[in-house]
């Protein structure tokens, strides 16, 4: 893509209303642009990054097993009547009234859609387990919506209901899925530390949060150093076979939020040395509740012997937009946004320093060329801004690589070559330039 035909309205200034560090860079880097009090169109930059997330989030579910669908937005209130949460579920959610005098409601989750859906689609045992998964925009009217994505009223969730016949069975789904969780916070670059919650207004007894280390965290957070360098999944983990010995590695020692720390224990159970206290975001969360929603929506399936049974139930979700936020919030620095390969919106930045000087332009397009047929995903700014300008930009967008070609390098047959994680610059001859981005992008392509 080259600049000059792109979309990239870039700020040079940090916008008042941007408390945090990702909201600031979001904006001065032109992902997004607020619409109205949280909530945001995501420009060109912004949905690249938001695809990528999204693209990782759904291969990991479908590798565990889930099965993507798409559920509306606007859902009727009468299901979530039958549930018992239309009125419980407080003033968040955002209550419609159609033409038809029906009353409405913008989606804040998908448990009573979903239930419903395999209420009417499923009869007998041997169709289970069904795990149905669902990337779509949902609606929470925070009373007060800030730090842009992260705390904003309408946003992306990935979010996974799963229907099994035991009580056995749905926790063996549960650790599916917190398998695939710490494989998909990991192939964004993120650490993510799995701490048991409170299950909220979704219900049940089973409940984790995926926890990654920032900052400016939400939240006060407390664990066992060694949740740090924990391994994570493999690629080739049977996630169909037994995961509990994967679950009770990350289980095992303390990790807690502070809505729930018990700080007498965490001295207890935990050396002085090996106690970390921090702040973290979440960015996912899973539940297993049973038959909370099955038995008040009467879904039920035959058994083996016969007899009707109501199906035990989990769900699963992600913040898909916040992680766009969250992923910033874990990697910048004072210049602007450090994308991990797997989710930059694109690889590799290229740089012409003197556009309209033939010789650089010929240059430019012949790595251009190349990096494309090598399959890079490369960001060209032929425009004719001054050289500071230009690597001021390509920081502020955090590309991972950046490829420098000016009039003096092309004479000298050399390219300059910029890690944007660790700054690192180095030059070399130009066709072995060219091979070192592309090896290195490919090398950190799959981060686990």
């Amino acid at each position: 893509m080259h600049l000059s035909r792109y979309f990239l309205p870039v700020l040079r200034d940090t916008p008042k209303e941007a408390e945090i560090v990702s909201h600031q860079l979001m904006l001065r880097a032109a992902m997004i642009k607020q619409s109205a009090a949280g909530i945001y169109s995501w420009l060109p930059l912004g949905l690249r990054v938001l695809k990528k997330i999204e693209g990782i989030v759904r291969e990991e579910q479908n590798r565990a097993g889930a099965i993507e669908i798409l559920m509306p937005t606007i859902q009727s209130a009468d299901l979530w009547r039958e549930s018992g949460r239309y009125e419980a579920y407080g003033k968040e959610m955002l209550r419609i009234v159609d033409r038809h005098e029906r009353d409405m409601l913008f989606g804040p989750t998908a448990e009573e859609v979903v239930t419903a859906i395999f209420r009417d689609s499923v009869r007998s045992y041997k169709d289970l387990p069904k795990n149905l998964y669902n990337i779509q925009w949902k609606f929470r009217d925070e009373i007060r919506p800030r730090f842009g994505v992260m705390r904003g009223r309408e946003f992306l969730m990935k979010d996974a209901y799963s229907f099994d016949l035991t009580k056995d069975d749905a926790r063996a789904t549960y650790q599916r899925m917190f398998a695939a969780y710490l494989r998909t916070f990991a192939r964004m670059g993120l650490k993510s530390v799995p701490m048991k919650a409170d299950t909220g207004p979704i219900g049940g007894d089973l409940s984790h949060e995926f926890i990654i280390l920032a900052e400016t965290g939400e939240s006060e957070v407390f664990l066992h150093k060694d949740l740090l360098h924990e391994q994570v999944p493999a690629a080739d983990t049977d996630f169909f076979g037994d995961l509990s010995g994967i679950v009770e590695r990350w289980t095992s020692r303390y990790a807690a939020t502070d809505e729930i720390h018990d700080a007498a224990r965490f001295e207890k159970e935990v050396p002085e040395a090996d106690r970390v206290t921090a702040r973290g975001i979440e960015v996912g969360h899973i539940f297993y509740f049973g038959t909370k929603y099955s038995a008040a929506m009467g879904a039920k399936v035959q058994g083996p012997d016969g007899q009707l049974v109501t199906p035990e139930m989990g769900s699963y979700g992600v913040g898909v937009s916040r992680l766009a936020g969250a992923i910033i919030e874990a990697s910048h620095d004072a210049n602007g946004i450090i994308w991990p390969v797997p989710v930059a919106p694109f690889e590799v930045g290229l740089v012409n320093l003197r556009s309209g000087d033939a010789a650089t332009d010929a240059a430019c397009a012949d790595l251009y060329r190349k990096l494309a047929a090598a399959g890079i995903e490369v960001f060209y700014d032929d425009t004719d801004e001054r050289a500071g300008a230009k690597f001021s930009t390509m920081d502020l967008i955090g590309l991972p690589f950046q490829l420098i070609v000016g009039p003096k390098g092309v004479k000298s047959g050399e390219v300059e070559i910029k890690a944007r994680a660790g700054g690192e610059r180095e030059t070399l001859a130009t066709e072995a330039g060219l091979n070192h981005v592309i090896a290195a992008v490919q090398a950190q392509r799959s981060l686990v």
